[in-house]
């Protein structure tokens, strides 16, 4: 009888245990329960790329839109200037599609703020609900950090995304204009990441081929710095070619002689 009473006891333990866990959301090592919240501004739903990110799995759990934010977007939507009144309009269908996505839940919030700016407000609710801040206005960045709230800026999530080069790797660039030495050129790979080329300066337009020699990193993100491979002797083959185009059609073949000769000749009497 007293070991039956010592089982019932031990269950009725372990059952206060289970319960007490579930009732605290107890933080297991290694887990989290404790759903990641996100607050969005008025830059980061016109922008719309959030919407890639929710598809691909990479966003939080809780995607929070003030009601201060649709009341922004509602403005300019109804604004005079065409342009902002398209992106706010884009901005509102962002919303609409992030609540029909299966991936993320979105919860409009209602609180209420004095009078303030919107950036404050969007801190200050930040904080508040212990979330991370998306937007990709950079003064609203700084801001927060100012803050101690955590920003989530997808600007530097494509930055940090973007492949790394390092020294002796080749690059195909097009020059596009010159660089802040004389001799230097600035050509974009097709990421968006700055290449200035040594020597390019006279190269402008024409596309080369560039040998990596470091790597910069900027408050924009990574530069690039190369020199063309081939140095003098592409520099020289780019530069002859257009003289010997300008030759080509500067002197006549023969049969342009003959038949110029043909239209002034005179009729046999």
């Amino acid at each position: 009888m007293k070991d039956y009473i010592e089982i019932l006891l031990l269950l009725v333990l372990t059952g206060l245990v289970v319960w007490h866990l579930r009732l605290h959301e107890k933080i297991v090592p290694g887990k989290t329960n404790r759903t990641r919240k996100v607050v969005m501004d008025t830059c980061a739903l016109i922008d719309g790329r959030i919407i890639e990110l929710s598809k691909s799995g990479f966003v939080p759990d809780e995607l929070i839109v003030p009601e201060f934010v649709l009341h922004e977007l509602q403005m300019l939507a109804d604004g005079s200037d065409a342009h902002k009144r398209e992106r706010a309009r884009y901005g509102l269908d962002v919303v609409k599609e992030l609540q029909d996505d299966k991936f993320c839940t979105v919860v409009i919030d209602k609180t209420e703020f004095e009078r303030q700016p919107n950036d404050d407000k969007l801190v200050a609710l930040a904080a508040k609900l212990k979330a991370s801040l998306y937007t990709t206005d950079y003064n609203l960045n700084k801001l927060a950090e100012i803050k101690d709230v955590k920003v989530l800026n997808v600007n530097e999530l494509a930055q940090n995304l973007r492949p790394v080069a390092l020294p002796g790797e080749r690059k195909t660039v097009k020059v596009l204009q010159k660089g802040s030495s004389p001799k230097q050129g600035v050509g974009y790979l097709d990421d968006g990441t700055m290449v200035v080329v040594d020597g390019a300066a006279r190269m402008i337009g024409r596309t080369v081929d560039v040998e990596v020699t470091r790597v910069h990193q900027t408050v924009a993100g990574k530069m690039l710095f190369g020199e063309i491979i081939g140095g003098q002797q592409q520099v020289e083959h780019h530069e002859a070619r257009p003289q010997q185009q300008q030759r080509a059609i500067a002197k006549p073949g023969v049969s342009q002689v003959a038949s110029r000769f043909r239209r002034v000749r005179k009729p046999n009497l």
